[in-house]
């Protein structure tokens, strides 16, 4: 029997992009799915065939070198008690008159779990990151090692959120910490996953989704050179110094390089572009590390899932707390190396980079992972587990 389900996500490309191909997995089963997400994302959802809710969600802009601390956490608060405010009544208007068999929601997002529990449907959360279950928390991972994480503020937060959620009669959950779902679809491997042994079945670790986004067209410039794909997601990008430190490391080196600074970096300003750099705001990514031989990235967890889906090996450079646990993941597993951002000399990051690509521990480590990863199953395996849940 065909069905319809909602998908409410935030308008971030690290959780918006691993959704697409169960989206069009279960478009291609005959079932029918409503997305709602804020304006910057939807033509990408447009795309898949869905029919698309815009939302007036609009995620915070970060400061250049953004810090988790008290200053961040209010920024975020706002955004999760405003998005309550403002984009809770738009969806569950839209839906009351046509409700889903089920709502698939991130787990960073509060409204999804809100409007499962409003139209009275299960709630399946989406979960584009390390898990959380009742034993384990990657809230706890980021708090133990960051001695200045505040963590009264969620206490307090917990508190407006609940009282905003209660003008439209449900309850509201903080993203962090959230209780399990009846099913949550992870969008990794179980091997990557910390604490992995103590996750039930009401967890399934589907892996990386990438479906036509790999297929992408691009093409380096030479492709004979060992190509360097240099990028530092989509939020906390606007790092100048850095960029100018790659331009020192690799500048006449055998390597050619691929570099995306981002739409707030100003690349004029960053000085004379070496010739053996390809510099732009944005690349189609899956497509680059198809050709790629190593990845420097902020290892956010859909950047670091895209990386080992094609076996690149990572050199990384995280940006704030939760970046930095994928990055001690990947270092643990073998994986790849870490380097501190801030501190990184342009020496450091070339000899890291070249060690990182002729190390063949660290090639095998990732032809066991890659192997690991075709073997989640992916969008097939997630949509057999919706269909089984509503069922």
């Amino acid at each position: 029997m065909k069905k319809h389900f909602a998908f409410v996500s935030m308008p971030a490309a690290g959780h918006l992009n691993p959704t697409l191909p169960l989206v069009a997995e279960l478009l291609d089963r005959g079932h029918r799915v409503s997305y709602a997400v804020g304006h910057e994302m939807v033509s990408a959802v447009e795309a898949t065939g869905a029919d698309v809710i815009a939302l007036p969600t609009e995620m915070p802009k970060t400061a250049p070198n953004a810090q988790l601390g008290p200053q961040h956490l209010d920024t975020l608060a706002r955004f999760l008690l405003d998005d309550i405010q403002a984009s809770f009544p738009v969806l569950h208007q839209r839906l009351r008159a046509d409700p889903p068999d089920a709502v698939c929601f991130d787990g960073m997002t509060t409204i999804g779990r809100m409007l499962a529990e409003k139209l009275g449907v299960p709630g399946i959360a989406l979960v584009p990151n390390f898990a959380s279950n009742e034993n384990f928390s990657v809230r706890d991972v980021i708090a133990a090692s960051t001695p200045e994480f505040p963590v009264e503020i969620f206490a307090d937060l917990a508190r407006r959120m609940q009282q905003a959620a209660a003008e439209f009669g449900v309850h509201a959950e903080l993203p962090f910490g959230a209780p399990p779902a009846g099913l949550n679809l992870v969008f990794l491997p179980r091997e990557f996953q910390l604490g992995a042994d103590t996750f039930d079945d009401r967890f399934r670790f589907i892996g990386p989704l990438l479906g036509d986004r790999a297929e992408q067209p691009w093409q380096p410039r030479d492709p004979h050179a060992p190509l360097l794909f240099i990028s530092l997601g989509t939020a906390f990008n606007d790092r100048p110094e850095f960029y100018q430190k790659c331009f020192a490391a690799f500048a006449d080196s055998p390597w050619q390089v691929a570099m995306a600074t981002g739409q707030r970096t100003d690349t004029d300003a960053l000085g004379p572009i070496p010739a053996n750099f390809d510099v732009r705001a944005s690349f189609p990514q899956p497509a680059v590390l198809r050709h790629a031989t190593v990845f420097c990235s902020h290892t956010g967890m859909n950047s670091t899932m895209e990386a080992l889906h094609f076996a690149v090996p990572l050199v990384a450079v995280p940006q704030m707390p939760e970046q930095a646990a994928n990055a001690a993941r990947v270092e643990e597993l073998g994986l790849g190396q870490r380097l501190d951002a801030n501190a990184v000399t342009a020496e450091e990051l070339r000899s890291t980079v070249e060690q990182v690509a002729a190390d063949e521990q660290t090639r095998a480590n990732l032809d066991r992972m890659r192997q690991i990863i075709r073997a989640c199953g992916g969008a097939p395996a997630g949509a057999d587990a919706l269909e089984a849940h509503v069922n």
